[in-house]
């Protein structure tokens, strides 16, 4: 099984994250930022790893930036050596008026492209902006290249959610195993 246990504390946050990448889509996910709850939940929900996620602190800013830098590290640990993975995944995920694509591969190149057009500079109870952040502080700390984009929308909160859900089915597609291969998942033999 691939799972761990990373807690980071800081002067302004303090953050646990237990995850399981071959687990049920199980998850219990407590920070004071609700949007950020339900975002984290649907990533488990779809991705199917079991998340747990504790945190708190003194910004909503800086309690969104931590929980991506721990999140990402912790799927980096249990990710390993990446041997035998599909390395690739993407999905085209509807929500209702919303369209949102998410192609990631696993490879240890930390590139982020977020192509999402947010007319309002607030969803619930996060800045947009910080939801933007959090995506990419995320991908950087697995390391990984993800290329996240918004096709059609006009509910901000549909095309965030529509957004989420096709990173989880991305990454969900990226780390299962290939049966067939043998090896590292890179014509070079290293990732």
């Amino acid at each position: 099984m691939r799972t761990t246990k990373l807690e980071r504390k800081t002067k302004e946050t303090e953050i646990l994250v237990n995850l399981n990448l071959d687990g049920n889509g199980i998850y219990g996910i407590d920070t004071p930022v609700a949007f950020l709850n339900h975002m984290l939940s649907e990533l488990s929900a779809h991705s199917l790893i079991d998340l747990e996620i504790r945190a708190k602190g003194d910004l909503k800013h800086h309690i969104i930036e931590d929980v991506a830098i721990v999140l990402g590290s912790a799927i980096k640990n249990a990710l390993g050596d990446r041997i035998g993975l599909r390395r690739f995944g993407y999905a085209i995920v509807p929500m209702d008026d919303a369209l949102a694509l998410a192609s990631v591969d696993l490879v240890q190149r930390p590139y982020v492209s977020i192509k999402m057009e947010l007319e309002k500079q607030k969803v619930e109870d996060v800045a947009c902006e910080d939801i933007i952040h959090f995506i990419e502080t995320f991908a950087k700390n697995i390391p990984c290249t993800l290329h996240v984009e918004i096709l059609k929308g006009e509910n901000v909160h549909h095309k965030i959610e529509a957004a989420f859900k096709a990173i989880a089915l991305s990454f969900r597609e990226a780390w299962s195993y290939d049966e067939r291969r043998v090896g590292s998942p890179s014509s070079k033999g290293l990732m």
